[in-house]
């Protein structure tokens, strides 16, 4: 199955920007990634109802869109890192209001406030 994707005839700037981070699963693989480079073992122990087909899946999309980067090693056993691109960083003070405007819109739920260390 590949990208699901809203059409976008007009070619408006936000639902391409929601084609690229849109989904249950991008933001927070982008929000987990502010904190420093991951390996997929440790980034699936942070989503842990995220199956791995999915997991791949949204890794491989978000770097073929140019917000993380895939590091692979010449190492035995093969070892892979996560990391977030510029494009990926820039989206993160983006991802922090959105934190922040949930956190404060809704008081009556007990969130822990969000931390991205890298803004």
């Amino acid at each position: 199955m590949g990208r699901k994707v809203i059409d976008n005839p007009n070619l408006c700037s936000l639902v391409h920007s929601m084609n690229i981070i849109g989904g249950k699963w991008k933001p927070i693989l982008l929000y987990l990634l502010a904190n420093g480079s991951m390996r997929f073992g440790k980034l699936l122990i942070h989503t842990p109802t995220i199956s791995k087909k999915v997991l791949t899946d949204q890794l491989k999309e978000l770097e073929e869109d140019g917000l993380i980067i895939r590091t692979r090693y010449a190492e035995v056993p093969p070892r892979v890192e996560y990391s977030l691109s510029e494009k990926g960083e820039a989206l993160l003070p983006i991802l922090k209001a959105l934190s922040d405007w949930t956190f404060e819109t809704y008081p009556e739920m007990a969130f822990e406030q969000c931390r991205i260390v890298s803004l």
